[in-house]
């Protein structure tokens, strides 16, 4: 008869089998990531902490930008986590606003896509000054149009994103999934949970 495992082993197999299935999950299917910035309320909120399906795009390889077997390509008011493009070590979190061959364009704070004026419920703007496109592309901007394999983002806070109004396009590869859901959120401005945001669906 084989000898029996030691407990010891036994615990160590469960901790190793635990850590991989953690990390496969982590790296292929679902990702936690942390709202830092108030860019994309009244969607998210800082101190948000949401899940991300990592699925949907395509399975990353780990170290890489290659996905493979995508479920679908990203639709235009997903809102999605990506590697910011002037420093990939960083992810940023915006909406899609443009898709690829989409004319973009914001006039006065209004965003026209193909021509027509965009219908978003979720867009805030918090100040009333409108700069003009020489000082600034903030309140006018374009138009653009997205290339090939490439992305316009925006955040829902309008007058406080740093977006692709002001970086440009992201690529498709450097797009790491969408978000889905809140499981998570602490107000650390007035150091308490925010019980009616845990478990809403985000869109």
């Amino acid at each position: 008869m084989p000898k029996p495992k030691s407990i010891v082993r036994e615990y160590a197999e469960a901790i190793v089998i635990a850590v991989l299935l953690a990390l496969f999950i982590r790296s292929f299917i679902v990702q936690a990531f942390k709202i830092p910035s108030g860019s994309m309320k009244d969607t998210l909120f800082v101190g948000d902490h949401i899940l991300v399906n990592k699925f949907l795009f395509g399975i990353g390889i780990p170290f890489t930008d290659i996905h493979l077997f995508p479920v679908r390509d990203p639709h235009r008011l997903d809102v999605i986590v990506f590697k910011y493009p002037e420093d990939e070590t960083k992810d940023f979190i915006k909406r899609v606003i443009g898709t690829p061959g989409d004319t973009i364009e914001v006039r006065d704070k209004i965003v026209y896509v193909n021509g027509n004026p965009l219908n978003e419920p979720y867009a805030i703007h918090t100040q009333n000054n409108i700069y003009p496109a020489d000082i600034q592309p903030r309140d006018n901007f374009g138009p653009v149009t997205v290339p090939e394999n490439s992305y316009f983002m925006m955040g829902d806070n309008r007058d406080q994103s740093l977006d692709s109004r002001f970086w440009g396009f992201v690529k498709r590869n450097k797009i790491e999934g969408k978000a889905f859901l809140i499981y998570w959120s602490w107000d650390r401005d007035r150091t308490r949970v925010r019980w009616k945001r845990i478990a809403n669906l985000i869109s």
